[in-house]
């Protein structure tokens, strides 16, 4: 277990903020970026910290096997070759799961199948008994990358997706995930804050916070506080982990988090037009270990002003969907929200495979990243923020991610920069505005 080689997916666009993580966390200096993910060669210690530390990455994974394929019977083979036993007993459950990018195969789900007919033939032949399928809560994940010409076999270190950090109880429809947030602030640099004295750090600030996602990675961030401190892992199942090697990475990344002094003012603001969704952001807060470093009220995103002397960065996710008509009216019903929620329509995600079970729906999308509920663009909306910004906000810089390429325009901003990232199957665009005071109009001349 001294070098594996691991994979870390992440969404798209995020490969060079994820690949200047993992040098900060294992010390490797060239991780190799790939389209959707970084690999490089790993201990096991090394796995166990990405799990713990890593913001941006949604699984850990150790490849145990790769090479070529012409048939799901060449699967079941590569699948055989691979020492499963040295990693999990029989005693357990597994789970297998398959992705293909032009893969000649016809069905994956068979495909799949002949991968876990596999497993359980090694272990019938090795120890006399097989593991059973378990596809809701497995004790082990396989996972099965295929190519044109190449297969991949995987087992997940990580368990539940990454981005399930373990504080979210309360949110909305469909909420930003804690990776894309995390990526959003690294884009900013503001994740640079954590080496910073507190007095030092610029405040950051969003405006439509919804159950908190931006605002409590920030907090989480700056107090050095690691984003699976409250979660467990799956390679804590596996063999080869040993209960004395993981906890001694728990108690460094425990004196690792920063000392709040008492009566310390905020560094992080939030604010949101439903007040019931700020009472979400708050008790996510208080169990993310943050609410002592964050300030968060209601309010309308056209009217806040900024909830700090010194200039800071904004960073959100404008109000798509229901929430956009509600961006200006503190006041819409629930039920208004609810109709709106009836018309949105649900993208199609990339399908994967999993043995027993059908491949689960795509969700609907929610205030992030789903279009307008009503057919409009939000123009009149966003002009209105751009203009409240002008007046009130200059010397901010602020970040918004949006599917809308043209956003810009409606705001009558020129964008000083432009990241590409990925919400799920949906191209977005993190555009930073530098805003500056609204130029005065000149008197008119006054003839007598």
């Amino acid at each position: 277990m001294n070098q594996l080689q691991v994979f870390l997916p992440c969404a798209a666009g995020v490969e060079d903020m994820l690949a200047a993580e993992v040098k900060r966390i294992t010390g490797v200096d060239a991780p190799h970026k790939a389209r959707g993910g970084v690999a490089l060669n790993a201990s096991w210690r090394d796995a166990m910290r990405l799990n713990l530390h890593s913001r941006l990455t949604q699984r850990v994974l150790v490849q145990l096997w790769h090479g070529g394929y012409r048939s799901e019977q060449d699967l079941y083979h590569a699948a055989s070759e691979v020492a499963w036993e040295i990693w999990f007993t029989p005693a357990q459950t597994i789970k297998v799961e398959i992705t293909a990018q032009h893969s000649p195969l016809t069905s994956l789900n068979f495909a799949a199948l002949k991968v876990k007919d596999a497993i359980c033939d090694r272990f019938r032949e090795k120890r006399g008994e097989r593991p059973s399928v378990d596809t809701t809560w497995p004790d082990v994940r396989i996972y099965v990358h295929l190519t044109t010409e190449t297969v991949s076999l995987y087992i997940d270190t990580s368990g539940e997706p990454l981005f399930k950090r373990g504080w979210r109880e309360d949110k909305g429809d469909a909420p930003l995930k804690e990776t894309l947030a995390a990526a959003m602030i690294a884009a900013t640099g503001w994740d640079a804050c954590a080496d910073q004295p507190l007095d030092e750090i610029v405040p950051l600030y969003d405006p439509c916070c919804g159950s908190g996602t931006v605002v409590i990675e920030a907090a989480q961030i700056a107090l050095n506080i690691p984003p699976g401190y409250l979660r467990r892992f799956a390679f804590e199942k596996l063999l080869p982990f040993q209960p004395h090697v993981w906890q001694p990475i728990l108690d460094e990344a425990e004196r690792q988090q920063r000392d709040w002094p008492e009566g310390h003012p905020p560094i992080v603001f939030g604010s949101d037009v439903s007040f019931r969704m700020v009472d979400f952001a708050q008790r996510n807060a208080e169990r993310a270990g943050v609410a002592h470093a964050i300030e968060l009220r209601g309010g309308d995103a056209l009217q806040r002003m900024p909830p700090s002397d010194k200039p800071g960065v904004m960073l959100l996710n404008p109000p798509y969907g229901e929430r956009i008509a509600a961006a200006g009216v503190a006041g819409q019903s629930s039920e208004d929200r609810a109709s709106a929620r009836a018309q949105r329509a649900a993208p199609r995600e990339p399908r994967t495979f999993t043995v027993g079970k059908a491949a689960p729906p795509a969700p609907g999308l929610g205030r992030e990243s789903a279009q307008m509920a009503d057919g409009g663009d939000g123009s009149d909306f966003f002009s209105q923020l751009a203009a409240h910004w002008k007046s009130h906000y200059a010397g901010w810089t602020a970040w918004l991610l949006t599917p809308d390429l043209k956003l810009p325009g409606k705001m009558r901003f020129k964008e000083s920069r432009r990241v590409p990232l990925w919400n799920g199957p949906i191209e977005c665009r993190l555009f930073r505005f530098d805003l500056t005071a609204r130029r005065p109009r000149p008197e008119p001349d006054i003839e007598d």
